[in-house]
């Protein structure tokens, strides 16, 4: 791995004030629809408010962690801060199961002592013009957060996306309620509401559990793989041990690199570097390859393709293509009898 000086983020800006632009809108939002709710005392308007409630807390929260998880990494700290967006993310998600349970207990209990719905016309414009720009809002954060690598923003857009979902619910059952005058419609909807939250949050905490169990990133694998067999270059033969994992938008990746054993060290060193850089650009990520490099053994000959190597014993006859299961074998899988397919007879 070299050892590069630390490059600032030219995303951090972009971060923090989609963080500040959601915290914003959201306390906007809050109020229009807590407004609605005073309106026409409507269980389905009062549960999009409550989400809205969620959406204001979680937005404070995401802020504060984009800021945390924006620092560079130090000595208490040696993998960096990205995981605090995982962090950010199962609080997110806490929180619009919480709101579920909260929407679910007034529902019920409205149903129970009879629901009441007024000044319908109201609450229908204030909460579909809410929705709206929630709409537009998650749509944009999802978008940013894809483009910034930020799971902090992924997982707010995604709320608030899923808010517009819910203001949608409400439009519809308010406007059942007053064509109808079926009342109970209204807690009802505000029940599907619960669901849906309940749904929601279950995603985002079972997401978020996953980068903190450092859970495989398939997609990931998939990529340095491509990369490392589009950017591989003579004396790289073979690789395996490849391991993976997600601190926010950093990945931290290590892998056991085979090269001739006939190199000195500093040629290993020079090679692994250059084909480091290599990989990380071609993947376009942000991060560190850490490669342990192991020398070759003869098995591998009919598999290496460098010219005019002075320990070769057998001839190179085909090099096939590196896959995510090969290279993520272990040590003793790899060398062991049902590893690396290309052996002779007298392979050692």
């Amino acid at each position: 791995m070299t050892d590069a000086p630390p490059v600032a983020d030219p995303h951090a800006r972009v971060r923090l004030r989609a963080g500040v632009i959601s915290l914003v809108v959201g306390a906007a939002l809050l109020a229009t629809k807590y407004i609605a709710y005073l309106y026409t005392g409507s269980a389905a308007v009062l549960s999009d408010a409550l989400e809205s409630i969620v959406n204001v807390v979680a937005a404070v929260f995401a802020l504060g962690s984009l800021v945390f998880a924006g620092r560079p990494a130090d000595r208490a700290h040696p993998y960096g801060h990205g995981k605090m967006e995982y962090f950010s993310a199962a609080f997110e998600g806490g929180l619009i199961a919480f709101a579920a349970v909260a929407i679910a207990w007034y529902a019920a209990a409205d149903l129970l002592r009879g629901p009441g719905v007024g000044a319908v016309e109201i609450g229908v414009v204030l909460t579909a013009a809410a929705g709206a720009v929630n709409a537009a809002l998650g749509g944009w954060l999802v978008a940013t957060g894809r483009r910034v690598r930020s799971l902090v923003l992924l997982a707010d857009g995604r709320h608030v996306l899923s808010d517009f979902w819910t203001s949608l619910g409400v439009v519809v059952g308010l406007v059942l309620v007053r064509l109808t005058g079926i009342t109970w419609l209204d807690p009802a909807v505000a029940l599907l509401v619960a669901a849906n939250l309940a749904r929601t949050g279950f995603g985002l905490v079972r997401h978020a559990a996953g980068g903190l169990l450092d859970e495989e990133d398939t997609a990931l694998l998939e990529r340095l793989v491509a990369a490392f067999e589009a950017e591989r270059s003579e004396g790289i033969i073979r690789l395996h041990r490849l391991r993976a994992i997600r601190a926010g938008r950093f990945a931290h990746v290590d892998a056991h690199l085979i090269v001739p054993e006939h190199w000195t060290v500093e040629q290993a060193h020079e090679a692994s570097d250059a084909f480091e850089r290599r990989v990380i650009d071609a993947c376009a990520i942000e991060g560190e390859i850490v490669f342990h490099t192991d020398p070759c053994r003869r098995r591998l000959c009919r598999a290496c393709d460098l010219r005019d190597c002075p320990i070769r014993q057998h001839a190179f006859v085909d090099r096939p293509p590196l896959t995510v299961d090969e290279a993520c074998l272990s040590d003793e899988a790899f060398w062991g009898p049902r590893g690396f397919p290309l052996r002779g007879p007298d392979a050692t």
